[in-house]
């Protein structure tokens, strides 16, 4: 449902290169007026972390539409986005991975004007989908925005890595919009209302609030009185722009009755036309602090160096030392969702309105036996909204919300 609402998604399906499909690349890429790149001049670019996804964001002297394909390189599975004819500018060649879907960013150029490529090593065995999208930036620029996000109905690449030092696979981390790239980029903040962006509504409403997310986000108005009636609290609240025009918005609800609960909401208004608000709110476990959970936490945080000092290869890893406390995980977990088995059903029926069903599936799926023979699974329980629960590692429920209005409801 979510998917549906971005630009170009796309699932990841690694294909073996052949040379005759080399070849046929090469001599199209040749001629970039097919691609529209011609005099574009490849600025600036970098890396972030916003919610669930992984943005490469580049920055553009005028629109243009990129190349992007999937490849296998030595095994190692890549993500690579082609400008042919573009000129670079001042680029770095090398950046940081996610650390979670991306191991690093790499830059190539042709000569003067013949191209750039930018190449995105990939952990291997990691199933996701990636969208695609083009919004005005600052100063007359182009922002090309690649954003990849973790799917396991995806089909990953199945690929080893050779030893490296970059990092590995982890932690889910708060969302964060810092931008890995040298001091002289250009502030890429989103554009106002004339550009299609998002612009802040006017009203009094208390920025952290209640009132600020039933704004929001009026979809799920029903759902934040009940959160409020119950005792939830706002204890956390980000914005990720520059005041008078945020982007993306993010908030932690905490309440003293359920410790070991959590509530996460994402909001990411619309900024091409056309395109919905995108509203995510979860209900998770992960404040769940038995040992397994601290050491699970703890190992996510190894970089690969690290986890080929200790193991033959990553998939060692995932078998030998993650596996048996993600199945702990699950079952602790679960033992919590059944206690506080009234919030789940209360949050759900508040979430889905229109179809009480969901909280009774959800709690079905919930109640089943943990097989330690499986990694874990997650369910689509509901498509309007869309809710996933998630039987992986720690348990959550989390729902997706899209809204059409302009200016989150206003």
């Amino acid at each position: 449902m979510a998917a549906k609402g971005i630009t170009g998604m796309q699932t990841w399906a690694a294909k073996p290169g052949r040379s005759l499909a080399w070849v046929l690349l090469l001599l199209f890429c040749l001629s970039h007026h097919a691609w529209g790149a011609g005099g574009v001049e490849v600025r600036r670019l970098g890396l972030s972390k916003v919610a669930e996804d992984t943005l490469l964001t580049v920055i553009l002297s005028q629109a243009a539409t990129p190349r992007v394909s999937t490849r296998e390189t030595a095994g190692k599975p890549q993500l690579v986005v082609d400008f042919p004819g573009a000129r670079a500018g001042h680029l770095p060649r090398h950046l940081e991975g996610d650390a979670l879907l991306v191991q690093q960013v790499l830059t190539e150029t042709a000569a003067p004007g013949g191209g750039v490529r930018i190449i995105l090593d990939l952990f291997p065995e990691k199933a996701f989908t990636y969208w695609k999208m083009n919004r005005p930036g600052a100063g007359g620029q182009t922002l090309f925005i690649l954003g990849l996000k973790s799917d396991p109905k995806a089909h990953p690449v199945q690929a080893r890595v050779v030893p490296s030092a970059e990092p590995e696979p982890i932690p889910a981390a708060p969302p964060g919009g810092d931008i890995r790239e040298p001091e002289t980029m250009p502030d890429p903040s989103p554009p106002g209302e004339e550009g299609g962006g998002y612009q802040e509504p006017k009203g009094s409403v208390a920025p952290g609030s209640f009132a600020e997310l039933r704004r929001l986000m009026p979809k799920a108005a029903q759902l934040f009185q009940g959160l409020e009636a119950e005792g939830w609290a706002v204890s956390e609240s980000n914005r990720y722009d520059r005041p008078g025009k945020r982007f993306s918005r993010d908030f932690i609800l905490n309440n003293s009755k359920y410790p070991e609960l959590v509530v996460k909401i994402v909001y990411l208004p619309a900024n091409v036309p056309n395109t919905p608000n995108i509203s995510i709110i979860m209900l998770s476990t992960e404040k769940v602090t038995s040992a397994e959970a601290t050491q699970y936490q703890g190992l996510r945080q190894w970089s690969f160096a690290k986890i080929k000092g200790k193991y033959e290869d990553i998939g060692d890893f995932f078998d030998d030392a993650l596996k048996p406390l993600r199945v702990k995980l699950r079952e602790q977990t679960k033992s919590v969702a059944l206690k506080d088995a009234a919030v789940f059903q209360n949050f759900l029926k508040l979430a889905c309105p229109g179809n009480p069903q969901v909280a009774d599936q959800v709690m079905k799926h919930i109640q089943a036996k943990v097989s330690p023979r499986f990694e874990g699974v997650q369910f689509t329980v509901s498509e309007n909204p869309l809710v996933i629960l998630n039987l992986v590692d720690f348990l959550y429920v989390k729902v997706y919300y899209l809204d059409s209005t302009p200016g989150g409801g206003q």
